[in-house]
């Protein structure tokens, strides 16, 4: 397959969809609201799991004298493949890693056992800026039901917040770029085939859904409501962020694509559209399709 790229976006409406360490929406110096790679990542990684499939970078536990901590890289590795010994070609380790889905896409920096591998991702994400410009942060006082367990003479429950957004849509740019793999095509042998439409198609999917799968409390109100999929027509395009030529209007809640759509003029084999036409429209030219159902509009 040829190199792609494209842009997700991703709405919150009284949720929070990237907290940092204060439990506030991420944000750069300026106070721009925007969302890292990792939390775009994370839904997708869990619905992978979820569906059966090999997920090395995530969280797992094990008990451990009577305590629930998390798993070591290594008991992750060893949980999905065996454990690595002195013995353990890097061959065989590098042959299992991608065997997992979200080093197959993302890459990875893998340290264990005299196995120092570090691959660099198909699939490369830029950070998800907010685009609207009236985003508010609002701030929940919550009543705990349990008294201070700290205090001895607690005599009223405990007070908690829930910090939101009341509404934000994120743009988040990519690039997938298959050659990355071919250095390892011949390392590897003919079990390794590289990055391929299947595995094109397994990202296409939760790309397309796994932000709206993917509830929890902060999370709720978080939903996949645009993509656009750029397949180059040939291996002499390269794109910078897409995202950057989105023009998001505040007020209609409409996507203009017309700037975008200069950028890659006769640079394209195919480019689909994939948005929630219920709460946005979409100004372009470009084939359209509806993002739950992905029937054509």
């Amino acid at each position: 397959m040829t190199r792609v790229y494209g842009v997700i976006g991703i709405k919150a409406k009284m949720a929070n969809w990237n907290a940092d360490f204060t439990g506030r929406p991420k944000s750069t110096s300026n106070g721009d609201i925007f969302g890292s790679d990792k939390a775009l990542k994370y839904p997708m990684k869990k619905m992978w799991e979820n569906e059966g499939k090999k997920v090395l970078f995530i969280k797992s536990w094990k008990d451990e004298k009577g305590a629930i901590v998390p798993k070591q890289l290594a008991e992750r590795y060893t949980y999905l493949f065996g454990e690595i010994t002195d013995k353990t070609p890097t061959q065989d380790v590098m042959n299992n890693l991608f065997k997992a889905i979200d080093v197959k896409n993302f890459g990875t920096t893998f340290a264990e056992k005299k196995q120092n591998i570090s691959i660099t991702g198909a699939v490369q994400f830029g950070q998800g800026f907010n685009k609207f410009d009236d985003t508010n942060i609002e701030i929940q006082d919550i009543l705990s039901p349990f008294a201070d367990s700290t205090k001895d003479d607690a005599k009223q429950s405990t007070l908690g917040t829930k910090i939101t957004v009341d509404e934000a849509h994120y743009f988040y740019g990519f690039s997938i770029n298959p050659k990355n793999y071919d250095e390892y095509k011949a390392l590897l042998g003919s079990e390794f085939q590289g990055y391929t439409e299947a595995d094109y198609a397994e990202f296409k999917k939760v790309a397309l859904v796994s932000a709206t799968a993917y509830s929890t409390n902060s999370k709720f109100g978080c939903e996949n409501e645009f993509a656009l999929f750029l397949t180059c027509k040939d291996e002499e395009c390269y794109l910078p962020d897409l995202s950057d030529y989105i023009i998001f209007d505040s007020q209609k809640r409409e996507i203009d694509l017309s700037e975008l759509e200069k950028l890659i003029e006769g640079k394209y084999a195919s480019v689909e559209v994939y948005y929630n036409p219920f709460k946005l429209s979409v100004k372009t030219s470009l084939s359209c399709f509806n993002i739950f159902t992905q029937e054509k509009l």
